[in-house]
């Protein structure tokens, strides 16, 4: 699943390192240079205050800074990479601060903003409306791409993978929901992504008397396909689902809830329980296996409870509906072991459809040689046949 061997191995002090990070940009934008300077290490400290003064005085000349994102935390060779946006009245950047495992800051950068659009988005062919799932409580903000071209279309709803995801599901460098929503949308084809629940109601969810993946995942997913079946301009009989990661592990239950949907797309989602993965990530990545490995998550017991004996190849069989499964052959997260799982279940149905792709990794984007967590850290885009794939199959169906 996304990040789970991040979580487990390097992110324990996640939180003071985010907020050791908020201080330094507050003392950033304070103008008290010297301050973030003490906290550098000795490579760092080459660099003399003076001369980080001078060079983000020169930044300043951006204008105020208006608004900054939420923190991404990478963890990769012993330092714990902190990345935030940064708005500024005419740009866009992105501010990087890496800690050393004393604690110092190793590195700190001003880089351009790492998304822009891919190749194969039009900004022109699509306009974005901001749009509410549900009217409970658990209420989520999204949006919705919608092509400019003659209706009613076809419509994809995004579900995110494991972790607090906001609509884009930005990890590191790369926005894949993004991407996906502006490609699909620039062939002809809808699409709703919205905030996960653990981004918008971090303390309420954890609070809830019955915190699952079900909840977090499947309920918001179905909330969202019935928003777009009464939205005008959209073919009701064509509304399919995507899950990536972890969306994609719960497909099957989406797909047992809601029988009219026109078919659901797999992105890199698990057939093995989490926790085989992790046990195999952390192999992967040198780190030494934890006894208790889920213990290790601190998930709820019902949480557990939920998941307990669930097989997403099992039950998809249980559903005659269209499913489009796809893989990254680097992915070192969810691995070619599930997708072949997928395929022993599902391979002989005429209405399931297989794709992998031998250079992407779990975010399907391109790379080369061994997939690390630092790769996520860069910017990148996902793989214009992806979505070339992705908008074939959904325009294939009902027509």
């Amino acid at each position: 699943m996304m990040w789970f061997v991040l979580a487990v191995c390097a992110f324990g002090q996640t939180a003071s390192v985010e907020q050791r990070t908020r201080e330094v940009l507050d003392l950033w934008v304070a103008g008290r240079y010297g301050e973030i300077h003490s906290q550098f290490d000795s490579k760092m400290k080459e660099l003399t205050v003076a001369t980080f003064r001078q060079q983000s005085e020169q930044l300043k000349a951006l204008g105020p800074m208006s608004r900054a994102g939420e923190p991404v935390v990478l963890s990769s060779g012993g330092f714990r990479t902190v990345l935030m946006r940064l708005e500024f009245p005419s740009t866009v950047l992105q501010f990087s601060v890496s800690w050393s495992e004393r604690g110092e800051i190793a590195g700190l950068w001003f880089k351009p903003d790492a998304w822009n659009a891919p190749s194969y988005s039009n900004a022109d062919a699509f306009t974005s409306v901001e749009v509410t799932i549900g009217t409970d409580k658990w209420k989520l903000p999204g949006t919705l791409t919608i092509p400019k071209s003659t209706g009613p279309f076809p419509a994809v709803v995004l579900v995110h993978g494991s972790g607090p995801n906001d609509r884009d599901e930005s990890i590191g460098g790369s926005k894949i929901f993004k991407d996906l929503a502006h490609g699909l949308a620039s062939r002809g084809i809808a699409v709703l992504r919205y905030a996960k629940r653990t981004k918008v109601y971090p303390k309420d969810w954890a609070k809830d008397a019955s915190p699952t993946m079900t909840t977090e995942t499947v309920e918001d997913a179905l909330r969202a396909a019935a928003l777009l079946r009464r939205y005008e301009g959209i073919d009701a009989s064509r509304v399919f689902v995507l899950g990536h990661s972890q969306g994609g592990y719960m497909m099957p239950r989406v797909m047992q809830r809601d029988s009219k949907l026109a078919g659901v797309i797999v992105m890199a989602g698990n057939v093995r329980p989490l926790e085989e993965l992790i046990v195999e990530q952390m192999a992967y990545l040198g780190v030494p296996a934890q006894k208790d490995v889920l213990g290790s998550l601190h998930l709820p017991p019902q949480y557990l409870a939920d998941l307990s004996g669930y097989r997403p190849d099992a039950e998809a069989k249980k559903v005659d509906m269209p499913m489009l499964i796809l893989q990254g052959e680097r992915d070192y997260q969810v691995t070619m072991k599930d997708f072949a799982l997928w395929h022993a279940a599902l391979g002989e149905r005429a209405n399931v459809v297989f794709h992998s792709y031998p250079n992407l990794n779990h975010l399907f984007i391109a790379g080369e040689g061994k997939s690390l967590p630092a790769e996520y850290a860069r910017p990148g885009h996902l793989d214009r046949q992806v979505v070339e794939d992705i908008a074939d199959w959904v325009r294939a169906r009902g027509i």
